[in-house]
Formats: C-alpha cells, sequence, structure tokens
C-alpha cells in the first residue's frame, strides 16, 4: 500500500540523508521544490482523493513521517527504514542552514505561536538566518493576497521554506505555489506548535511503538477523533490486504 499511494519517493532512510538533500537543493538558486512527511492521515487522505495522491506523488521528497509507515516499509523490503519525522527533520535541516548561512523561512501558524516559534529556534541556531515568517489569515486569500505574498517570500531571498498548515492543506499550498516560490518547501505538519511549546509531544517511547496517535487524541479529542479512530482501523485493513497479495488498486 505505502509503495502505491506514495510513490517511489520513499528511500531516504535517515535524517541525515534527506536533510543533505532538501540543504543541496537549496543551494541551487531559482530551484522550487516540496517535500512532504507522510503518515497515515497524510496516506489516507491520498487514498481517498486522487486529486490529493496526485499532489503527494508531486512531491520531490516523501519521508515516513509515521512508524506505521516506517513498519510497512521494512515489510516491504526497506530493512534498513529509519522514521524520518517532519519535527525532527526540521531541526536538522535548519542546523545545516545555520551552517552553511542559508536564509530560511516560516509560514503557518497562529501570530503568537508563530513569534515564540522564531525566537525559539534563533535561540536554539544563534546564527541562523531568519528571512521570512508569516501566518495566514484562516481563511481563503484573495488573489491579490496570494500575489503579495509570493513576492514577499522571493523578495526576502529565502532557501527553505517549512510550511506548518497541517494535512492536507499544507500539501496543497506547497504544490499549487511549487512554481511561484523559488525556495524548497517542507511540509511540518504540527512541527510550529511542538517547537514553540504550544502543543506537548508524546514521550520518545510512545513515538518509537507507534502510539503518538494516543497520545494526540487524548490531548485533542474533538478535533482528532475521526482522523484516529475511523482513518486508522482504514489503514490497518489495507496495510493487512496488501501485505497478503489481495489489495486491489486502481
Amino acid at each position: 500500500m505505502t509503495s502505491t499511494v506514495i510513490g517511489s519517493q520513499v528511500h531516504l532512510t535517515d535524517y541525515l540523508t534527506a536533510a543533505m538533500k532538501i540543504v543541496r537543493w537549496a543551494r541551487v538558486n531559482n530551484e522550487y521544490r516540496y517535500v512532504c512527511a507522510a503518515n497515515v492521515h497524510m496516506l489516507m487522505e491520498a487514498w481517498d482523493n486522487s486529486e490529493f495522491k496526485r499532489i503527494v506523488n508531486g512531491a520531490d521528497m516523501v519521508t515516513p513521517d509515521g512508524m506505521p509507515l516506517v513498519w510497512m516499509l521494512r515489510l516491504k523490503g526497506h530493512r534498513t527504514q529509519q522514521r524520518v519525522y517532519g519535527p525532527t527533520l526540521m531541526l536538522h535541516v535548519l542546523k545545516m542552514a545555520e551552517h552553511e548561512n542559508i536564509p530560511v523561512g516560516f509560514y503557518g501558524g497562529e501570530p503568537d505561536v508563530l513569534e515564540l516559534l522564531v525566537k525559539r529556534m534563533q535561540d536554539r541556531f544563534p546564527k541562523l538566518n531568519v528571512a521570512y515568517a508569516f501566518s495566514p489569515p484562516f481563511r481563503t486569500l484573495s488573489p491579490d493576497e496570494d500575489d503579495e505574498i509570493c513576492q514577499a517570500i522571493r523578495k526576502s531571498g529565502l532557501r527553505i521554506l517549512f510550511v506548518g498548515l497541517g494535512c492536507p492543506k499544507q500539501e496543497r499550498w506547497m504544490a499549487e505555489h511549487s512554481d511561484r516560490v523559488s525556495a524548497v518547501m517542507i511540509g511540518v505538519g504540527v512541527a510550529f506548535d511542538f517547537h514553540a511549546g504550544a502543543i506537548n509531544q508524546a514521550p520518545a517511547w510512545m513515538q518509537q511503538m507507534g502510539l503518538e496517535w494516543f497520545y494526540r487524541f487524548s490531548q485533542e479529542p474533538v478535533r482528532l477523533w475521526k482522523r484516529y479512530l475511523i482513518l486508522n482501523p482504514r489503514f490497518v485493513m489495507l496495510a493487512l490486504a496488501d501485505l497478503l497479495g489481495i489489495l486491489k488498486t486502481p
């Protein structure tokens, strides 16, 4: 199922490999690419929506953000596959960007969360060049507003843009702007909230056991019940069907 839905881009075995590739792209002027960190939610959105599946398959890199995808990749032959989790990948990329003085930017999040995020990242990486940070309004932007944002991003000179709009909105935004933003865009979901301290991350042992979903569900049951109580069981059934060789795909 994993290879069917999100294509052959999922082959990066660790954080260092993924971060180095992103930074290598960022060094090239006028290069535009986008990166998706895929978990069960993203995979099921792609399974249910052919247009979204095209967006994810069109990404220049897709990393296995969730442990269920890592386990599936291992069972399907990628024995050394490790988790490449969006929030952690973000820190690896920021560290490399600081070292090489590559300008970065942040798009998404609530204004107060974004402000705190930028402060914390600059405290953590003192020489980090933050060229841009913007919290878009929670509504559809007008064409003029969207043009202004694209112009501001281009004018800032950033080479790596972290996009924290949540799935599937951030993947759609990156795909729609992939030829208008000359940068490497990375969809990092809830990473802005995690690194700003607005939402607590699951303990490491729960992440390793694939129980992060349960921790997050316990924090936000009203918002996340559909994602975890409906999509997760469907993923398990489809994954089993795939491993048994009885999954019928378009």
